[in-house]
């Protein structure tokens, strides 16, 4: 692969953990943009990208927050790196290439990279890049949301594995189904007014949505698990199956329905 020098990060990023994931996750973007345009395909480009981003990823955090733990979905934890994690006061939940599918398909740009700090209980910062947008969604700078722009609501669902009930949901508000990539694009789209919700069940782990949960709840988003409890990260199990990410109006109505009716 191509050399590739993230160069210096702001002077704040020393200090400031919002500056610094959101500088971390836009660099790690502009090493996946090289990666994509190094002629790889299929496997080849999914894997090359996973990788250079998660190794620059690790080399950032190593370099400018040394004391701090990690959970990337690139590095399979081992029980020692699980101790760490779980007896740290910081970590840092990362997602080297969210929608590798998606970043293998150019010119797709429903991909990301997501960069969340965890400390002593909750999320504190995160960062979201979009990197073929040139765009970086992060809680320094939380996004405005724009007043709704639809009359009917719109919920971003999977391009490939829709949830079942998610489409009775929409039948029961009207809501339309609106196919993309990552999870944190989903997310990220809730804050642009692409769309008016996010609402999955089905598998994911804590990497998945640290990032994109940050940057929903800093722009006033309504954020919880499917059955409205909290969403919790840094625990011992990182699977993370479930979410809703919406605007507060649509909160109530979402959380109700899953309460009846489920999510099989």
């Amino acid at each position: 692969m191509s050399d590739f020098n993230p160069g210096t990060p702001p002077a704040e990023a020393a200090t400031d953990d919002h500056v610094f994931a959101a500088w971390a996750a836009t660099v790690a973007g502009d090493r996946l943009l090289q990666v994509r345009a190094e002629g790889l395909e299929g496997r080849e480009l999914k894997d090359a990208g996973d990788r250079a981003a998660h190794e620059l990823l690790m080399e950032l955090i190593a370099q400018h927050r040394p004391g701090d733990a990690v959970l990337s979905e690139e590095a399979a934890e081992s029980s020692g790196d699980k101790v760490d994690r779980l007896s740290a006061t910081r970590v840092w939940i990362v997602d080297p290439l969210d929608g590798t599918r998606e970043f293998s398909e150019p010119p797709r740009d429903d991909w990301a990279v997501h960069v969340a700090l965890w400390s002593e209980g909750d999320l504190v910062a995160g960062a979201v890049a979009q990197p073929a947008l040139g765009e970086t969604f992060n809680t320094g700078q939380p996004p405005v949301v724009p007043p709704r722009t639809s009359t009917r609501p719109r919920i971003a669902v999977s391009r490939s594995r829709p949830p079942a009930f998610v489409q009775a949901l929409a039948e029961e508000i009207d809501a339309e189904l609106v196919p993309m990539g990552s999870a944190g694009v989903k997310v990220i789209s809730v804050t642009r007014d692409l769309t008016d919700a996010y609402v999955h069940a089905g598998g994911q782990y804590e990497w998945d949505s640290a990032a994109p949960v940050a940057v929903a709840r800093a722009a006033g988003l309504f954020t919880s698990r499917v059955d409205g409890t909290p969403l919790e990260y840094n625990q011992e199990n990182v699977y993370l199956p479930d979410l809703i990410v919406c605007r507060p109006e649509l909160a109530e109505q979402i959380v109700e329905f899953v309460k009846r009716h489920g999510t099989e």
